[in-house]
């Protein structure tokens, strides 16, 4: 079934796409957060009309205008690429997918675009509150943009409120409201969001604590430190809520990425939650999927099962369950998903020989199969395992979404106790002669980097092989180009993307030794 298939274009495809969705997510998230964090600042300035936090505000303002522009232009590289290495994808669903990232750009973008104008170069040029709500419009028009990107990406991970057309063998989007307002959509948009801001406020601090080790700015960084550590806390609580939150969706819809994320080959009752691991002999193999126990971990017992099921006596299921099938559970083995999938491709196939031939009766008799309820639910459910040929390539990368996965959530707690420390410690007045703590809020900064990084590792990685979960594996959703043009533009966008970063790095050092102008101006 794959003999067409160049497997090298599809592995360097996806390299590409992951390459620049990574180095795009370098800038993302301390633009979500940093808005807001300037807006809050300007608002305290508006309010008590101390020239010390305009300073404050332009000081930070200009971090994030660095970093905004060259977010923006990874941003709509990305975006390209759905039409030139992804157009099989596109094509399949570019009714539902691109409806999103079309009102991103109309509208959320738009806003930015707007008023970001006036937030940089409207300082004593529009009046004080114009100027005030122009930020905020800015702050509110950057998180717009990443609701409706993070809409579509829910929709890979849960496609819903859509309809298949046999006629053109597309996709089309039938409910937009189920699609903007799914469950998976609006844990996703709150956690990754709050990640953003979660992100920002440790930035903030950790520039801060530097100044307060250099012994300069005490007033912006004392406040600043005091407002982003409210602010990190506040989020990172949100944070920890909503990642519990879509972890039990996942179980619920991505079994197997679930599995994957604790380590788990065969299911159990009472599972308990694996707080620190370390994967046994086996877990990275994929040959004979013979992952055994851990060589050391530590569990909370049967939070795993609650999770999965809201039962602490309930069944997990394992990756092996779900590769082999578990009767006494409900779960259809792989191998019977496939050859379901290849039914529903059959059909299609069939309709499409119908058409062509002009055989109306038989074109009518299998077109009503695809809006016929039972069909779908026990045949084009499973439309993606048609393209399949081995169940192992169902099992995503285990090792690295295990310990993606526990990374970012151990991490996760670490901030809430880090804002906690840092806030208490500004508040007390307590930060200038503690240069051990100091130089630990300026390490933070990269774990904050690490963290949400190994956040999108286990959503993107942990689903493989699909680029639509169940409908669309990823090696029938590439372009049918040469892997040669792939691999080129893949070592050029490294080079740009890395250019462009080195570049950003060395400017926003630069802007921070600079400190903020004197008068704010």
């Amino acid at each position: 079934m794959f003999e067409n298939i160049d497997l090298s274009l599809v592995n360097w495809s996806r390299g590409q796409f992951a390459l620049t969705a990574l180095y795009h997510w370098l800038f993302v998230p301390l633009t979500l957060g940093l808005s807001f964090i300037i807006a809050m600042m300007e608002t305290i300035y508006v309010r008590t009309g101390n020239e010390e936090w305009k300073r404050i505000t332009k000081f930070w303002m200009t971090l994030f205008g660095v970093n905004f522009a060259i977010g923006v232009a990874t941003g709509i590289i990305l975006e390209f690429e759905f039409g030139t290495n992804w157009s099989n994808y596109s094509w399949f669903v570019g009714d539902i997918f691109g409806a999103p990232l079309a009102i991103e750009g109309i509208m959320a973008f738009f806003i930015e675009s707007t008023f970001i104008a006036v937030m940089f170069f409207g300082w004593n040029k529009v009046s004080i509150k114009f100027h005030l709500a122009s930020t905020w419009l800015v702050a509110i028009g950057a998180n717009l943009s990443a609701l409706w990107i993070l809409v579509a990406n829910a929709w890979m991970q849960l496609p819903v409120g859509m309809q298949f057309n046999p006629d053109n063998a597309r996709n089309e989007m039938m409910n937009f409201w189920q699609v903007f307002l799914s469950p998976v959509a609006a844990t996703k948009f709150i956690h990754t969001i709050t990640s953003g801001f979660v992100l920002a406020a440790v930035f903030v601090i950790g520039i801060s604590a530097w100044f307060v080790l250099k012994k300069r700015e005490l007033f912006l960084a004392r406040r600043s430190i005091i407002i982003a550590a409210i602010f990190g806390l506040l989020s990172s609580l949100v944070l920890i809520f909503t990642g519990d939150t879509s972890a039990r969706q996942v179980a619920r819809i991505q079994p197997m990425k679930f599995a994957a994320i604790e380590g788990m080959y065969t299911g159990q009752e009472k599972a308990g939650l694996v707080v620190i691991g370390v994967l046994g002999p086996g877990h990275g193999d994929t040959a004979h999927m013979k992952g055994k126990d851990f060589v050391f971990r530590i569990e909370i017992p049967r939070i795993l099962s609650y999770m999965a099921s809201g039962s602490f006596d309930g069944f997990v299921p394992g990756i092996n369950d779900l590769l082999y099938g578990n009767a006494g559970r409900g779960i259809i083995p792989a191998q019977e998903k496939i050859n379901r999938g290849r039914i529903a491709r059959q059909t299609l196939a069939d309709f499409k020989k119908a058409k062509d031939d002009g055989s109306t009766e038989e074109y009518e008799a299998l077109k009503a199969r695809f809006y016929d309820p039972e069909f779908k639910e026990d045949y084009f459910r499973y439309f993606g395992y048609g393209f399949l040929n081995d169940i192992r390539s169902l099992v995503p990368n285990v090792p690295l979404t295990f310990y993606s996965f526990h990374i970012m959530v151990g991490l996760g707690f670490y901030f809430v106790l880090f804002f906690i420390l840092y806030l208490f410690s500004a508040y007390r007045n307590k930060l200038g002669n503690k240069k051990v703590l100091l130089r630990m809020a300026v390490i933070t900064i990269p774990l904050a980097y690490i963290a949400t990084m190994t956040g999108w590792v286990v959503a993107e990685v942990g689903r493989q092989p699909w680029t639509i979960q169940d409908l669309l594996p990823v090696m029938a959703a590439t372009s049918h180009i040469d892997a040669t043009s792939v691999q080129v533009t893949f070592w050029l966008f490294a080079a740009l993307f890395t250019a462009l970063l080195i570049a950003e790095i060395q400017i926003m050092l630069k802007q921070i030794r600079l400190g903020p102008k004197e008068g704010g101006k």
